[in-house]
Order: structure tokens, then C-alpha cells, then sequence
């Protein structure tokens, strides 16, 4: 067997890192694409590799040479790469083909060497390589039925979003063997070329070979195996952290993304916090029904938003503020307050990063469990001469909660010294009390310095609407942050659901019950489990303590190298120690995680 690998195009999308050597010279952490390549088809044991070139052919034979590959490696040039696609490239390599079986590779992947594996062990000599399409994929679909049979290429204006479920993206990796490149491939290969041209993929001479009443061509599924199609500096980005070499730097990197794991094939997240029960689908429908419109029309501006805010919530339109995301109010909230201020820790960090250190007196709870009362809290803070209090209930990462009652008495206390009180809000609506949000027009009259935070991402479970409201008595502070953010700070997709909102109010309540019902599930699955601590929490999420000796920064890579699963590391948070926290998600997922805890925490 040989393996061909087509590696002629220029790769135009990279920009700068092409501008002066081919695509699959470009690196992935440190090693050129072709580089680790080559040395995954050499562990294979083929016969030779051929390579077809064409765009800084010569710079990329030398730089092949001072690789030291034992395989014999063979070229045969593209001299016309620049008008031409790969339909060309491959047809000048047809005699290689008809003289061995091929493994085919195009040169801008990246691949464990299972994938290889996959292709190599399966008894069957011509397959196509394909995986599960997921929203981050581009390039040629297929679909196959039960028996692996290609039933059909999907070209791009056949392509319906609605009908991804049955869709399988080519990994652009084959098998082929010498008889079907014989008496099959290069046959309908030179038909197609020279009745359709040379600016074509071979791809389509596929998509032609499976109309034939007997398929001669079989898909093979990968089952998990990682694979990136490296088109752009986005993708060569990801890759990095896909493939980074040390486990360690890979928990790292995708870490330091912060979201937009929806990019990462099999990648099951319980780091970041949402509702796993909501938005209902007739929701989704209805913003789906509208997409065209709120894709090509301007949003309105902060006023009308704020009245949408006012109507969802019950409260007049001075006092209520809109945000792209909780995260921009919070910004601009702390700058506004100035002053000695208060806060809880561990707590979310946004609000004391945004905050002069200098300035800041902070609480920690001297409990296994993170939690505190209104009481401690006010006992703590009596003589410490803050002019603002944050507390966030429940608390983010503990999960700690204060009844509605006492804060309201937090709220008297804060009162008569004169302190402006932050509450966010963001989980109340996990918690098991009954309307324990604070945002009610009566008690912001009543309360006129306190600012009531509520991310809606979290609590509503549409993080990439990026929404969040501030509510207060103080309509001269919500006056000067409306001026302080964007007009236009929220798109048309956010401004639209806070339109419809109202009209699902029942289904959230349902999905709050169900919610409730899940995590007391969950909560009881995770006790079980062997040196974990699970602390108790009002919110969506559980922080957990290690007690086996296990470090929680070697769980969490453990979880996600070997599990593909994402939960945050609270060593830092927390000031060393043993935590981790876990998001609540649907009773599947859950169960999923328990499972590979179970067997993780016997590790040390």
C-alpha cells in the first residue's frame, strides 16, 4: 500500500503564514502540518509516498528532505496549482493510483494517528473516511445508511440546515484500492475533467461513482477520533488546542477561550452555566421564524430596550438597564460606585476585577462549605466603613444562599448605614424558595441604593443572546450607565427575545421545577462517589471538594483528555486546595459525568 497526498494549493484563507510557503508547511504547536504527516504515514509501514506539489514546490521538496523520512518519497508537480483544483492534481497522480492501493490525504489535516488506524484495520478496500457533521464544518457532506452505503453527496445548493441530523462530513481522507482506481476512479476521472474542466474536485468524480446500482465505495465512520480541517487562522488556532502535546497546555488553552466550545468535536461542557431546561423548542421556532429579518434590520436602542426590560420584569422603564450581557453592566456599575466596597470570597470575579484592590474589604466564610448568613455578614461589615456591598446569591462558585427575608433585613441594615447593596441574582431562580427575586418595583422603591444584577444568559439558558438587566431605585445611577454603554449594545437576536419573552413564562416555571427535580438527582449521584464532596447549592452548580488526595487540576485534565469533558478548576479561586465545579445539565449529561468521575477518582 502507498499513501498520495495532495499538497499543491496555495492556501489563501491563512493570509500571511502562505504568503511564502505552502499550506501544509504551516505549524500546529511548533511542528508543520506535512512534518506530522509524514511521520504518522511512516509508522504505517507503506511502500512510498507520493506527493503532489505545485505552489513553492521546490521549498517544499527541500524542506521534505531535511526531514529524515525512510519511506521512499516520490513527486509528481502541478505546474498550472493556480487555475486549477485538486480534480487536476489527483489526475496527474492516476498511474501511482493504478499501480497500488492508496491511502489519500489532503495536506491541510490534522489527525490523531487512530484515524489511520481506522481505515488501515477495516477489511473492506475502498472506504471514505467521514464523521458526524457538526455546525463548525465546511466542505463536502455525504449521506449513508445503516449498511455504510454513500447514498448520496450533498452539494452545497442541496445543502438544508434542517436536515444536518442525517448529514456525515468527509474527512477527506480514503481508502482506495488498485482495482477500484482501475476500473472505476480514473475511468469516470478523465470523463469528468474533460467534459466538465480542470477547476473541479475530485470529490464530485465520487459523488458520480455513487449513483452506480452497485456501490463500490463504503463509508467509514470515526467513533471520537480527533481530526481538524485547517482552512483559515481560526482553525489553525483551534487545532492548537486540540493538538497540543502536553495534556497539561491543552486544558490550558481551551480554558483560556472562555466559550465557543461548540468547536470542539465531542467537547461536553459543565464549565459554563445555563439552564439545561430552557428555552423551550416553540421559542427557539419562533426566533428561527424571524431569523431574516433580525439578521438584516438595525436593533432599537437602549430606550426601547430598557421599556422591553421594564415590561418583562414589572418594573418602570427609569429603572431598569439592559446589557450585553451582565458582564457590560458590571463594568460600568463599579465604576460608577468609587468608595471603600465590600465583597464576598470566593465570589464571581468580575465584580472585584472591575474594582480598585486598594479599595476593596473582602469576607471569606470560615466553613467547610463557603456558606454565610445576612448576619455574618453584617457583623463582619458593621465597622468597616464601606460605602458599597456586592454580594451574589447564590453565591458563584459555593452556592451559597441567603432566603429572600433575610436579605431584605440586609437590605434594612444597608439602609440605615448608608451603604449601597449590590445583590446579583443571576441563579435565584434555581433556588428552591418561591419568587425570591428582588427585582419588584416596590421593593426598588423602597430601596432606592440597591442594584439588582440578573444575567439572563444564566437563568434563561441563551448565553449567545449575551443579556443581562441591572434594576434599581437610584434612576439618576441607571441614567448615567444608559449613557455610559452603547446605544446599540444589544443585537436584534437579544431585543426580539425579551419581545416574546412573556409568552413563555409558564414553560420556564415548568423548566425550574424540572430543574429543582434534576440537580436533588444529581446532587445524590455525586455524594456517592468516592472522595468527592459535593457542597450543598441553590444554584446551577455544584462546587465539590476532592477528598482522595487527588489534585483538582489532575481531574480536570483527566476529565477532558480522556473523556472529553470541561469543569472548572477552582484551585486558583480558592487559594489552593482540592475544588472543582460542576455545572448542572440534563440527566443524560449528568450521568455521563458521574460515570467518568466514578472512574477517575480512583486515579491519584
Amino acid at each position: 500500500m502507498q499513501a498520495v497526498i495532495l499538497a499543491a494549493g496555495m492556501g489563501k484563507r491563512l493570509k500571511n503564514l502562505t504568503r511564502s510557503n505552502t499550506k501544509c508547511m504551516v505549524q500546529v504547536n511548533g511542528e508543520t502540518l506535512i512534518d506530522r504527516m509524514l511521520r504518522q504515514i511512516e509508522k504505517k509501514g507503506l511502500r512510498r509516498i507520493v506527493i503532489v506539489v505545485g505552489y513553492k514546490a521546490e521549498e517544499l521538496k527541500r524542506y521534505i528532505d531535511t526531514l529524515g523520512i525512510r519511506t521512499p518519497i516520490e513527486y509528481v508537480e502541478n505546474p498550472i496549482y493556480y487555475k486549477t483544483n485538486n480534480i487536476y492534481s489527483l489526475a496527474l497522480a492516476k498511474d501511482y493510483l493504478c499501480s497500488d492501493d492508496t491511502l489519500l490525504f489532503e495536506s491541510d489535516l490534522i489527525f490523531e494517528d487512530a484515524v489511520i488506524d481506522l481505515l488501515l484495520d477495516d477489511p473492506r478496500d475502498t472506504l471514505a473516511l467521514v464523521d458526524k457533521y457538526e455546525s463548525w464544518m465546511d466542505g463536502t457532506c455525504v449521506r449513508i445508511d445503516d449498511d455504510d452505503h454513500i447514498e448520496a453527496f450533498v452539494s452545497k445548493d442541496k445543502f438544508r440546515f434542517n436536515e444536518i441530523g442525517s448529514y456525515y462530513k468527509t474527512v477527506n481522507i480514503y481508502k482506495f484500492s488498485r482495482r477500484f482506481s482501475e476500473t472505476h476512479y480514473i475511468p469516470f476521472l478523465d470523463a469528468y475533467s474533460k467534459a466538465l474542466g480542470n477547476n473541479e474536485y475530485y470529490e464530485q468524480v465520487l459523488k458520480v461513482i455513487t449513483m452506480l446500482d452497485i456501490p463500490v465505495i463504503k463509508a467509514k465512520r470515526l467513533s471520537g477520533q480527533l481530526w481538524y480541517e485547517i482552512d483559515d487562522l481560526q482553525d489553525l488556532d483551534i487545532a492548537a488546542s486540540m493538538f497540543a502535546p502536553d495534556d497539561d497546555e491543552k486544558v490550558s488553552l481551551i480554558q483560556s477561550r472562555y466559550g465557543g466550545y461548540w468547536r470542539y468535536p465531542q467537547v461536553l461542557d459543565f464549565c459554563y452555566l445555563v439552564n439545561p431546561f430552557y428555552p423551550p423548542q416553540r421559542l427557539i421556532d419562533e426566533i428561527k421564524a424571524s431569523f431574516e429579518k433580525l439578521l438584516t434590520q438595525y436593533p432599537s436602542g437602549m430606550k426601547v430596550n430598557a421599556l422591553l426590560a421594564a415590561k418583562n420584569f414589572g418594573v418602570e422603564q427609569e429603572n431598569i438597564i439592559v446589557g450585553n450581557g451582565a458582564a457590560e453592566l458590571i463594568k460600568s456599575l463599579m465604576e460608577q460606585l468609587g468608595g471603600r466596597t465590600g465583597f464576598v470570597r470566593p465570589t464571581f470575579e468580575e465584580y472585584p476585577n472591575r474594582f480598585d484592590p486598594a479599595q476593596s474589604v473582602s469576607f471569606y466564610p470560615h466553613n467547610a462549605d463557603l456558606s454565610y448568613t445576612a448576619d455574618d455578614l453584617m457583623q463582619f461589615f458593621a465597622d468597616k466603613e464601606i460605602g458599597s456591598l456586592v454580594v451574589v446569591n447564590p453565591d458563584n462558585p459555593s452556592g451559597s444562599y441567603i432566603p429572600k427575608a433575610d436579605l431584605l433585613r440586609l437590605c434594612d441594615w444597608a439602609a440605615e448605614k448608608g451603604i449601597r447593596l449590590v445583590i446579583d441574582e443571576s441563579f435565584v431562580d434555581f433556588a428552591d424558595e418561591p419568587d425570591a427575586t428582588l427585582i419588584r418595583q416596590e421593593i426598588l422603591d423602597k430601596y432606592p441604593r440597591l442594584y439588582v444584577m440578573k444575567s439572563i444568559s444564566k437563568s434563561y439558558g441563551v448565553p449567545g443572546l449575551r443579556l443581562g438587566v441591572l434594576a434599581s431605585g437610584d434612576t439618576e445611577l441607571i441614567a448615567a450607565m444608559k449613557k455610559d454603554v452603547a446605544i446599540w449594545n444589544i443585537n436584534s437576536f437579544g431585543e426580539f427575545y425579551m419581545q416574546i419573552a412573556e409568552k413563555y413564562n409558564k414553560d420556564y416555571e415548568t423548566a425550574l421545577v424540572r430543574f429543582r427535580a434534576e440537580r436533588s438527582r444529581f446532587a445524590a449521584a455525586l455524594s456517592e462517589i468516592n472522595g468527592l464532596r459535593v457542597i450543598p447549592s441553590q444554584a446551577n452548580y455544584f462546587t465539590a471538594e476532592l477528598t482522595n488526595g487527588m489534585a483538582a487540576s489532575q481531574l480536570t485534565k483527566l476529565l477532558l483528555v480522556k473523556h472529553s469533558i470541561l469543569i472548572k478548576d477552582l484551585s486558583k479561586k480558592l487559594g489552593g486546595g482540592a475544588f472543582i465545579r460542576i455545572a448542572i445539565r440534563g440527566s443524560a449529561d449528568n450521568d455521563r459525568l458521574t460515570a467518568a468521575l466514578k472512574t477517575e477518582m480512583q486515579v491519584k
